[in-house]
């Protein structure tokens, strides 16, 4: 073999471990985001664990699930989540989870941000872009259809504005880019995958971790990766939460089933770090907290923000551990306890509670 030639068998082992080979495979597809998390966690200047602090929420956490009967179906008991169990849904997942990323506004006044108004109801944040693509669907346009993305002759960007329409005078925030992605996705799709989701879901053998590394792989508005001392640091938050809003929508089944849903880890936003502080988990540097506290945004891949995503994975998998240490027999994930605690943030909100902000990034990426 020529140096110029490819070694094919070193290719094919990194398609095995990706997830991605076309050939027969015991290598099981890893995703890197707990390793690299736990490599953010020992590396971290600004942010620290609380051993204390992690081991009392990993108990009021269990607890509180308990008490709530808490399991994947209440994904399926949101008012605005779909409700069918179909290929429609499927495709209207991964249009959310496409455009799933900084919902957060700069305006001081939350009456005055973006926001949806849908089924006599104003919603902002994530169900502001749920309920945008239901609106537009009871529009009859069929925004989660790829091939609809492809023509740009109908599916223009005044319509997609349109779509992502405020009931207030601020627009959806990344607009423009959420634009892109949709027509990017829809490229990738149709010359990669037929242009079909269930293609793209079906060539994952029912691995969460392949589905995850198809989706990076495939499409660059999914490869959420950043750097810290030189070691690429894998986060991927909107391809694992693709992964794990088909196993609760679908109920572990159909188009949910996957054999590695434990690997998937906590999906790295900006809203369960702030929950995890609260909490009593993470601690901050006089510093980072006073940026934080400051409304003081932070720049997408700096070595802060890294620390913040890296280290609220990190807590998530020794809080899972902690609950399973203590209850051998609990049926419990990453991804149940990132549902959890985001809906236990949206209920604190709602209530005027907050001990601190979020973080502020402007990123695609969450």
């Amino acid at each position: 073999m020529s140096d110029s030639e490819p070694d094919e068998e070193l290719l094919e082992l990194l398609r095995q471990s990706l997830g991605i080979s076309s050939t027969t495979s015991s290598m099981a597809p890893d995703t890197k985001v707990l390793q690299d998390a736990e490599y953010v966690y020992n590396n971290s200047i600004d942010v620290a664990l609380d051993t204390y602090g992690t081991k009392a929420a990993a108990a009021k956490i269990w607890n509180l699930m308990q008490a709530k009967g808490y399991s994947f179906k209440k994904w399926s008991e949101h008012t605005l989540h779909p409700k069918e169990k179909d290929e429609s849904t499927a495709c209207f997942i991964f249009l959310v989870d496409l455009l799933n990323f900084c919902f957060w506004s700069e305006n001081p006044d939350p009456v005055q941000c973006f926001s949806v108004e849908y089924q006599g109801q104003i919603l902002t944040g994530y169900w502001s872009l749920v309920a945008a693509i239901s609106r537009a669907l009871e529009e009859g346009i069929p925004v989660t259809t790829p091939s609809f993305w492809l023509n740009e002759d109908e599916c223009t960007d005044d319509l997609l504005k349109h779509i992502f329409r405020s009931s207030t005078s601020e627009n959806i925030p990344l607009l423009d880019q959420r634009i892109q992605c949709i027509r990017d996705a829809g490229r990738i799709l149709d010359a990669d995958f037929s242009g079909s989701v269930i293609q793209l879901i079906t060539k994952a053998n029912r691995s969460a971790a392949a589905l995850v590394n198809l989706l990076t792989t495939h499409f660059p508005c999914f490869d959420d990766v950043a750097v810290l001392d030189d070691e690429i640091i894998h986060f991927h938050k909107r391809a694992q939460i693709f992964a794990a809003d088909l196993w609760a929508c679908f109920e572990g089944q159909s188009y949910g089933s996957f054999h590695d849903i434990d690997t998937i880890t906590m999906f790295a936003d900006y809203r369960i770090p702030q929950m995890l502080h609260s909490l009593g988990c993470l601690r901050y540097s006089p510093s980072l907290e006073n940026r934080i506290r400051g409304l003081k945004e932070f720049e997408s891949g700096c070595r802060s923000e890294v620390q913040l995503r890296g280290c609220s994975i990190w807590c998530v998998e020794l809080i899972r551990r902690e609950i399973v240490r203590q209850h051998p027999k609990a049926e419990v994930n990453a991804i149940l306890i990132d549902f959890f605690l985001y809906d236990t943030m949206k209920e604190r909100m709602k209530e005027g509670v907050e001990t601190i902000p979020h973080h502020r990034t402007k990123s695609i990426w969450y």
